[in-house]
């Protein structure tokens, strides 16, 4: 068991393959204790699942709320019960004399702050039960709507009846329930007929490595070159370097303040910090809470 291996690595994730699978395959590789993906993709998705290995399993909370970039094709004229291509056809269109103005302007309508509703067949849990275990038995739960954030709808290219286009959201967006949307909008129906994520929580689809080179990696010893470090993963997040004493009190959880920390280093940071030593390994992650002028232990590694 490959306990020492900590860190995150960016998978590019094949079609028909579940993110658990995925998931599944990496512990096996690797041989490691735990493993988990932050923010889960579709069987048919391909694209970005970030998975967290060992420790790093600790870190998965801070990256399911990043945003995400999307590339997609919607198919119009043709709506399933599942909003995606692997559902049932429930209604046809051929009303699709749309021009290009007229879609462009539909797209603009879902930017900014939208309201979405959940589609049935999802991962969400109805009283500890996934939607789509209930709809698959006919018992299809509607969610509320709830909000969420498009920053962009750009059309890459419109092939009637099909238009792909590239999006960038928070997460929690349903981009099988934003094609569905907009064909209903549009009036003749639609739904998503390919999906890959390119962007999540700031990794690219650049830095991602495929489950076959995976395992060239593994088999020749080299998987440590595509791991990332548990500190360097959490490049958005303030830092602060320790030293012996306050590294110390960390690992002895006592609670620490503002007169812990060198005056004038801790003015810009702001919700969580990381602590890292003088060799950039990831020592704590911290909540300041600034009424207090005291810090929350989220995180502690040794």
């Amino acid at each position: 068991m490959n306990n020492e291996l900590n860190g995150v690595i960016v998978i590019d994730k094949p079609a028909n393959i579940t993110s658990a699978k995925v998931v599944a395959i990496i512990k096996k590789l690797f041989g490691a204790g735990k493993v988990g993906h932050a923010g889960t993709l579709d069987p048919e998705a391909t694209g970005i699942l970030l998975c967290c290995v060992n420790k790093a399993t600790k870190l998965s909370r801070f990256f399911l709320t990043g945003s995400k970039k999307y590339e997609a094709v919607l198919h119009l004229g043709v709506e399933t019960d599942t909003q995606d291509a692997a559902g049932k056809i429930i209604s046809t269109s051929n009303e699709l004399d749309f021009t290009e103005k007229t879609i462009s302007a539909v797209f603009r309508e879902f930017e900014g702050a939208i309201e979405q509703v959940p589609p049935a067949f999802s991962a969400l849990k109805y009283k500890g039960t996934p939607l789509y275990k209930l709809a698959r038995k006919g018992k299809a739960i509607i969610k509320p709507s709830r909000p969420v954030f498009i920053s962009y709808n750009k059309i890459r290219k419109i092939n009637m009846p099909f238009i792909s286009f590239e999006v960038c959201c928070s997460s929690g967006t349903y981009i099988r329930t934003l094609c569905s949307d907009i064909g209903k909008k549009l009036g003749c129906g639609g739904h998503l007929k390919k999906l890959r994520r390119i962007e999540s929580s700031g990794f690219t689809i650049n830095e991602a490595v495929t489950l076959s080179k995976l395992e060239q990696l593994v088999s020749t010893g080299k998987i440590n070159d595509r791991i990332i470090s548990m500190s360097e993963a959490l490049h958005d997040m303030p830092e602060y370097i320790v030293d012996k004493i306050l590294t110390k009190k960390i690992k002895h959880g006592i609670l620490l303040t503002t007169k812990d920390f060198m005056p004038g280093n801790i003015d810009d940071l702001k919700n969580f910090i990381k602590i890292v030593d003088r060799n950039n390994n990831l020592t704590a992650i911290l909540k300041i809470n600034k009424d207090s002028n005291r810090y929350n232990y989220c995180c502690v590694f040794n």
